[in-house]
């Protein structure tokens, strides 16, 4: 059996209100040590989710948004996800913010961060592809054939616009397509124009989820913005269906 044709063991579980899926492929697809990863990385977004979540009432976030926590007493991953966002501010003239209303909503940032600590906990796995995903972004890396990741198609979900081989990276998309129109630029608190949606490819899930949704806040810079950004590839796809690359050039999609 060669590595394009063996056999993929799949797990699905629903953590921080998404779908979380993983995908295994080589020696350890199966068996004991592959479930006792994919318990430990459920396990770490369920306290990621304990902290960080907008939803429940008993967060840390929650807790801080009540003034019963001080950001000062909040524990540390808070302070390491409100630094990224803090530099993704910086960098966007404040276009990206994790602050709405006065209100702190680090969903811009915590996916991608969750799921790319959480992935280090797969990589004991000797001899073995991997690719976990949640809500449709993913990080993966394999050693024998590279995973094909569709990039769907945000005025049409139901179509791909391009398809990108990983074999050790990570790729998030930005856009309204799923979730209806939730993402503004920080500056206005209006819904950004001109965009449609962003795919960033990455070589971690935190730089690729946060770049996504910095470049949608910022509508039609979004592309200058990514141009800039050292080490990500990707697509920018318009609101009139053009669709524009940037970095390396991407594998199209079938018709």
């Amino acid at each position: 059996m060669t590595a394009a044709t063996a056999p993929v063991a799949r797990r699905v579980e629903h953590v921080m209100g998404l779908p979380i899926g993983l995908a295994l492929r080589g020696r350890h697809a199966a068996g004991p040590a592959a479930d006792a990863a994919w318990a430990a990385v459920l396990a770490s977004l369920r306290e990621a989710d304990r902290v960080f979540s907008t939803y429940r009432a008993d967060s840390v976030v929650r807790r801080i948004d009540r003034g019963e926590l001080g950001l000062d007493d909040a524990p540390a991953e808070v302070h390491e996800v409100l630094a990224i966002a803090a530099r993704a501010a910086r960098t966007t003239d404040g276009a990206f913010s994790v602050w709405r209303d006065g209100r702190l909503d680090p969903s811009g940032v915590v996916k991608g961060w969750a799921v790319q600590r959480a992935s280090a906990l797969l990589r004991d796995l000797p001899d073995t592809d991997v690719c976990l995903s949640a809500g449709g972004d993913l990080v993966a890396w394999s050693d024998t054939v590279p995973w094909h990741v569709g990039i769907e198609d945000p005025r049409d979900p139901t179509r791909l616009v391009a398809t990108v081989p990983v074999t050790d990276g990570a790729v998030a998309s930005s856009g309204t397509a799923h979730r209806g129109a939730h993402l503004v630029d920080a500056r206005t608190g209006a819904a950004p124009t001109g965009i449609a949606g962003v795919t960033v490819l990455a070589g971690s899930l935190t730089d690729a989820d946060v770049d996504a949704t910095a470049a949608y806040a910022l509508g039609r810079d979004a592309l200058s913005w990514l141009r800039r950004r050292v080490g990500r590839t990707g697509l920018v796809v318009w609101a009139d269906g053009t669709a524009a690359p940037f970095g390396e050039a991407l594998g199209r999609s079938p018709a």
